[in-house]
């Protein structure tokens, strides 16, 4: 089918097969602008795409439209920068504040573990890695945002105007209209939902959005998933009943958590709990800095929060401590009464919950609660699946530790959520792309809406998939021999690397229980046979 004469081009350069990594480009061939600029998450062989160039020149994009401050969206902003971006970064007011302490973390981060990989590739002779950024990068791409008002028309390029609307996934949170005028002078409307709050979110208001546009970009993260009967009392239920039974007198709970709302929402469900005296006082500890930053954030824009009195004297109890440094953050393994520590990250990548894990997950008393969604890949779903042991920082770890996981306090709609959320922007001229989900997330929610939409209404586009979208019918692929930086099979699946880790700790434990020296021989004979085979 040829390209509708004049018909903006909508390129999907992340969150397509895949929940992390969202940016999205749209030409009108008069302006390109970029709908986020996150940092992709998940399996090695996807995070290492944070490391290559992008599948555009940064210097010819004329704006960056910002959803919303989580480093899934907005993580490469400040290698956006680097490689030549001088535009502005349009973002909701909290956004820019929240970023304002995430993306230098982001970058500090980077720094750090870049540092520990390069001293274990010096003592293998191999070579050297450069962080994506640094926390000055950062710091530096910080003076490119521009805070803008919800439900306020802005012009971001010549032909491109924005209006933001809550999408109560976040404090400043939104889902992004952009009227898009192309060539021919007609008017194109696109919706970019961002990340969709659910309606029982605890600080978030409800979310919103306009009708009567042409073309939808939703996220499908929990297209498959359906919390029926999800309230938050049913949600401090569920937490309160894993705090009792993980109260071992020697042990400790290990929250992985996103710094940013997660983390304050569980501060203030646990505050209720005790507040109520439905748990004992019990000390907790936010072992995250950038929680803690973040948490003066949530502090200052308490009055545009749902619970936000509450949250203030969740922050002042005296049950809760807070850490800094690394000093602070290493004592914590030589408490000895029961506690509990919600430490980023929430899939258990990076920060400072691998190290709590590398301590407790071998001890029978620990308890690891997960809190949300745990990409394909992470170390977070490899112990949601099961694993009976990791390696984390090079070092393989038992897990006898109890894991444990609440769904309930995920910041996503689940399927019948989006379903009505899609529903409330019809009519709907041209088409639905399904973003920001997995393979079966993504087949769901199709399934969901599709006999409303009509089949061919619904697309889920492939990494770096490129769509004319025209105003009032539907988008259509376009075949110009564009790269794909990875094949569809790979985004938001298990990668070589998770394989490689298995097959070391499959080969330990071979060894181990082997009769004695003569049965290992056999094992290592083997495994030699089979590698020279190829």
């Amino acid at each position: 089918m040829p390209r509708p004469k004049g018909a903006p081009i909508l390129i999907f350069h992340g969150a397509a097969g895949t929940v992390t990594g969202s940016c999205f480009e749209l030409d009108t061939g008069q302006a390109r602008v970029l709908v986020d600029c996150g940092l992709f998450q998940g399996s090695k062989t996807e995070r290492e795409l944070n490391y290559r160039p992008f599948p555009f020149d940064a210097r010819a994009i004329d704006a960056v439209i910002l959803t919303h401050a989580h480093i899934d969206h907005a993580g490469l902003i400040p290698k956006l920068v680097n490689d030549g971006y001088t535009g502005p970064v349009y973002a909701t007011a909290p956004t820019a504040d929240l970023c304002g302490v995430m993306l230098p973390d982001s970058g500090h981060i980077q720094e750090v573990e870049v540092e520990q990989l390069n001293r274990r590739n010096r003592r293998r002779g191999r070579g050297e890695v450069t962080p994506i950024y640094t926390a000055d990068d950062a710091t530096v791409a910080l003076t490119q945002f521009r805070g803008v008002a919800y439900e306020t028309w802005t012009p971001v390029a010549e032909g491109i105007r924005a209006r933001f609307w809550n999408a109560g996934h976040l404090l400043g949170s939104a889902s992004v209209e952009v009227e898009a005028v192309g060539p021919d002078g007609e008017t194109v409307r696109l919706l970019f939902s961002g990340d969709i709050g659910p309606t029982f979110k605890l600080l978030q208001h409800d979310p919103k959005a306009p009708t009567d546009v042409d073309h939808v970009i939703c996220e499908a993260t929990y297209g498959d998933t359906d919390r029926e009967g999800a309230t938050p009392e049913k949600r401090r239920r569920m937490l309160c009943d894993v705090v009792k039974a993980a109260m071992n007198p020697a042990g400790a709970l290990l929250i992985p958590s996103f710094a940013v709302e997660r983390t304050q929402e569980l501060m203030v469900d646990l505050h209720l709990l005790m507040e109520a005296g439905d748990l004992p006082r019990i000390p907790v500890v936010i072992d995250s800095p950038l929680a803690t930053r973040a948490s003066k954030i949530f502090a200052q824009h308490a009055g545009e929060l749902e619970e936000g009195a509450v949250l203030k004297r969740a922050l002042a109890a005296r049950t809760v401590r807070f850490t800094e440094t690394v000093e602070q953050s290493k004592a914590l393994d030589l408490m000895r009464e029961f506690h509990i520590v919600i430490a980023a990250s929430g899939m258990c990548e990076a920060g400072r919950i691998r190290h709590r894990l590398k301590n407790w997950l071998w001890r029978d008393e620990a308890t690891v609660l997960l809190v949300g969604f745990q990409a394909e890949g992470t170390l977070g779903r490899i112990l949601q699946d099961g694993a009976s042991a990791v390696r984390i920082q090079g070092d393989e770890v038992k897990v006898r530790a109890t894991i444990r996981s609440i769904d309930l306090y995920s910041g996503h709609a689940d399927g019948p959520e989006l379903e009505a959320w899609i529903e409330g922007r019809q009519p709907i001229h041209g088409s639905l792309f399904l973003v920001h989900g997995e393979g079966p997330a993504v087949a769901a929610l199709k399934d969901r809406v599709a006999g409303k939409l009509g089949r061919a209404a619904v697309v889920a586009p492939a990494l770096d998939q490129a769509f004319s979208v025209p105003k009032g019918r539907a988008a259509v692929a376009l075949d110009e021999g564009r790269a794909r930086r990875l094949e569809p099979a790979v985004p938001g699946h298990r990668d070589w690397h998770n394989d490689q880790s298995e097959l070391v700790l499959d080969i330990a434990r071979a060894m181990e229980e082997a009769a004695d020296d003569r049965a290992r021989g056999v094992i290592l004979r083997r495994l030699k046979r089979a590698l020279a085979e190829g």
